[in-house]
């Protein structure tokens, strides 16, 4: 297998239009352990792929590097959102906000990152599926009361003033024990 350098293999990523090509610099990198995201941020972002193309490297990525499952999950989600939405409704990136959640658990950002693709003209994603991947991530984040305030100001969205508000009580209770 063909060793490429660092230059070579962004290079690749960012401009190549030819999968079999993409395909074998993605194989090398894997090969030579690139563990930098940078480079795979360009192969995400590479207009040519396909989604499942793209899913496929980011799949096989976080295999192979465990340790960057987190931010290749993120980075899939966030391409998703923007590439995407207006042909799934934003269901992929929903499921890679999922997918980092899953690998660190504790963190914030995949849920709140998941509520700012919320598109309320067009309720997609259904606030029901956020409102669900709130609820799961409170027991787990290490500081639920911006996921309080968030579910407060989407069930607010939902017409549910109750739950909006018992939500709102939890963030300002969680925000004043904190401080």
């Amino acid at each position: 297998m063909h060793a490429y350098s660092v230059e070579e293999i962004r290079r690749c990523f960012k401009t190549s239009t030819d999968f079999n090509e993409i395909f074998d610099v993605f194989q090398s990198a894997l090969a030579q352990r690139v563990t930098d995201i940078e480079p795979y941020r360009l192969l995400f972002w590479n207009h040519s792929l396909t989604p499942d193309e793209v899913r496929l490297f980011g799949e096989k990525l976080a295999v192979e590097f465990p340790e960057m499952a987190y931010d290749v999950f993120l980075w899939l989600a966030s391409i998703f959102e923007v590439t995407s939405s207006s042909t799934d409704n934003f269901e992929l990136a929903v499921h890679y906000y999922r997918r980092a959640a899953m690998t660190r658990p504790e963190e914030v950002d995949p849920y709140l990152d998941a509520c700012d693709c919320y598109d309320p003209d067009l309720n997609i994603p259904p606030l029901t599926v956020l409102i669900d991947f709130l609820k799961s991530g409170l027991e787990k984040v290490r500081q639920p009361a911006s996921l309080y305030r968030r579910l407060a100001r989407l069930c607010d969205m939902a017409g549910d003033t109750d739950l909006s508000e018992m939500y709102r009580r939890k963030a300002d209770e969680g925000s004043s024990e904190k401080g």
